[in-house]
C-alpha cells in the first residue's frame, strides 16, 4: 500500500509481500476459526514450515515468491486441514429445552435394485447389502428398511422378536450433532428400539473401533457421548411425565448373533 508496487505472477495480480510467510499468513486468516490476534506466532511459524519447505527445494527467491503469490490460497487450504486436526474446543455447557413430547418419524423414502427382500435374506456378496431394501416386518415403525452391514441384517432379526417397536432414524429424527475437528457433523444412530420397560438407541461398530472409543477420544467416542447427552435429557422429561427411560448402547459387530438378546446387550454395552 505505502509503495503501491505489483508484481504479476501467471495471470494473477498480486501485492508484493515483504515476508513470504505473508503469502500464506494472508490466505489463513480468511478461516473465520483461525484468529490471527490470539494466534499470529503458531500462525507465522506454520507459514515459516511452508516456505522453508519451497526454499529447500528452490534457493531462487523470485521463483519462491511466484509459487506463493500463485499457491497461497492452496497451501494456505493444506495447513488449515491440518490444523484442523488438532483443534480443540472448551464446552461452556448447554441448555436443553424440550417443546414437546414426541418426535413424529420422518419420511424415508428408498430405491430397490429388484423385489424387496425378507429379512432373512443376505446377498452373496455381503458388501453389497446397501443395495436392497427389506421389507415384510412385523415390528419395524417403517414398512421397508436398508441396511449397511449384515451386522445391522442380524440385529434387525432379533429386534423383531423381542422389539415392541423398532426403526432405523433418518437425518433429522433426532437431530444430534458432534464436534469433529471444526466441523459438527450430524450423528444418525443405527436403530432405535423400544421395549415395554426401556428405549434404546443402538449402535453397531467394528468391534477395533469400540475398544479404541473405550481408550481415547475417537469420531465414534464423539458420537457416543453426545447420544448418551440426548438419551439422559429424553429419560429426565419421561421421568417428569411418566414414560420410559432411554439408554445407548455401543456394540461391537463380533457380539452380534441371531440367538442373543436385548437384555444381554444391555447389560455388556450399555455406555453411561
Amino acid at each position: 500500500m505505502q509503495s503501491g508496487r505489483q508484481l504479476t505472477y501467471g495471470e494473477a495480480a498480486v501485492i508484493e509481500e515483504a515476508r513470504l510467510e505473508d503469502y500464506i499468513v494472508r490466505e489463513l486468516i480468511n478461516y473465520d476459526d483461525v484468529s490471527y490476534d490470539d494466534h499470529a506466532d503458531l500462525i507465522y511459524e506454520l507459514a515459516g514450515q511452508a516456505v522453508a519447505h519451497f526454499a529447500s527445494r528452490q534457493p531462487d527467491e523470485s521463483a519462491i515468491r511466484n509459487i506463493l503469490g500463485n499457491h497461497g490460497r492452496a497451501i494456505a487450504e493444506n495447513i488449515h486441514l491440518q490444523m484442523a486436526k488438532h483443534y480443540q474446543e472448551d464446552s461452556a455447557g448447554s441448555e436443553v429445552i424440550v417443546s414437546q413430547g414426541f418426535m413424529p418419524l420422518k419420511p424415508c423414502a428408498f430405491t430397490a435394485k429388484d423385489e424387496v427382500k425378507p429379512l432373512h435374506w443376505t446377498p452373496d456378496d455381503k458388501r453389497t447389502i446397501g443395495q436392497y431394501v427389506y421389507g415384510g416386518f412385523q415390528r419395524c415403525a417403517y414398512s421397508f428398511q436398508k441396511f449397511h452391514s449384515d451386522t445391522e441384517r442380524i440385529l434387525a432379526t432379533v429386534l423383531e422378536r423381542e422389539a415392541r417397536r423398532w426403526f432405523r432414524p433418518v437425518s433429522g429424527q433426532f437431530n444430534i450433532y458432534y464436534r469433529a475437528g471444526v466441523n459438527q457433523p450430524e450423528y444418525i444412530p443405527d436403530f432405535v428400539v423400544a421395549l415395554d420397560d426401556i428405549t434404546l438407541m443402538i449402535e453397531t461398530k467394528k468391534a477395533r473401533e469400540v475398544t479404541e472409543a473405550q481408550e481415547s477420544e475417537t469420531e465414534v467416542k464423539a458420537k457416543a457421548d453426545q447420544a448418551v447427552i440426548c438419551c439422559k435429557t429424553a429419560s429426565d422429561y419421561a421421568a417428569k411425565v411418566g414414560g420410559k427411560p432411554w439408554a445407548y448402547l455401543l456394540v461391537p459387530h463380533d457380539a452380534v448373533a441371531q440367538n442373543m438378546t436385548l437384555a444381554a446387550l444391555r447389560v455388556r454395552y450399555e455406555v453411561k
